[in-house]
């Protein structure tokens, strides 16, 4: 038996069917999971940086490339089928310069961003105060070693995002892992020299609720033109689809139970 549906005013079987999307709220929305994400991350990566020095190192480096690491993770996994959770003003940047992100939502994302960040410090600050200062990205080194370790970094860990992110045939499902274990090796690799930021805004609203910038050019110079080698690096290594079936006689790059 059939079951009809009551059309009332103002309304037809067409409009039921195809109901009006707004993509304008899609924008809002996906700039608001942003602001979640990147407020997370930093709330989490500088807070732990923060009880590491108050409480004399005791979750030291490896707590602390835990710490940032299992952030990373975990904000991927609840907001990038929504935002993509670039987290960082560098990414969304190279994302947009190598053609995976359309570049009229960037100011938006990076709006986004900033305002997380300096939200998530104060919050710190009013949490931690006196001890705001152990959060702060300072280089340790010299200004040299901070940009290269920076630039490097960050280069890492876009090309990760890139493969992670944009590339169907990798193992998106384990993004959020892949991309969290980047960040966690990167932090301990390159923590003691510049705090492994790799990101502007985790560099940015610490710097300006601790009103120290000492060193702050450092966390943008270097993570932004690294994140674009990243990106593009990716880029010139993934096979098309063509490539990616093509096989030569003989030609044995992984067992059979692992191809695809």
């Amino acid at each position: 038996m059939a079951t009809s549906i009551p059309i009332g005013k103002g309304y037809s079987d067409e409009s039921l069917a195809k109901p009006t999307i707004n993509p304008n709220h899609i924008v809002a929305r996906k700039v608001l999971a942003e602001f979640m994400g990147t407020f997370m991350l930093i709330f989490t990566a500088a807070g732990s940086s923060i009880i590491n020095e108050k409480t004399g190192g005791h979750l030291g480096s490896f707590g602390l490339a835990a710490a940032s690491g299992f952030a990373v993770m975990m904000i991927i996994l609840t907001t990038s089928h929504i935002s993509g959770a670039h987290l960082n003003p560098a990414v969304t940047f190279a994302f947009a310069a190598t053609g995976f992100f359309p570049w009229f939502q960037v100011p938006f994302y990076m709006v986004s961003q900033v305002l997380a960040s300096i939200s998530a410090s104060f919050v710190l600050k009013a949490i931690f105060n006196p001890h705001l200062h152990g959060g702060v990205t300072v280089p340790s080194g010299t200004m040299l070693q901070a940009f290269v370790a920076e630039f490097v970094l960050t280069t890492i860990l876009h090309f990760v995002n890139t493969a992670m992110g944009t590339d169907t045939r990798s193992a998106r499902q384990l993004g959020g892992l892949a991309v969290g274990a980047t960040v966690a090796m990167n932090t301990l690799v390159g923590g003691s020299t510049s705090g492994a930021s790799m990101n502007p805004v985790r560099s940015l609203g610490p710097a300006i609720a601790a009103n120290n910038y000492k060193g702050l050019w450092v966390y943008f110079v270097g993570p932004f033109p690294g994140a674009l080698l990243g990106g593009v690096a990716y880029c010139l290594i993934r096979l098309t689809d063509e490539e990616a079936t093509f096989a030569p006689p003989g030609f044995t790059t992984f067992p059979k139970w692992l191809r695809r």
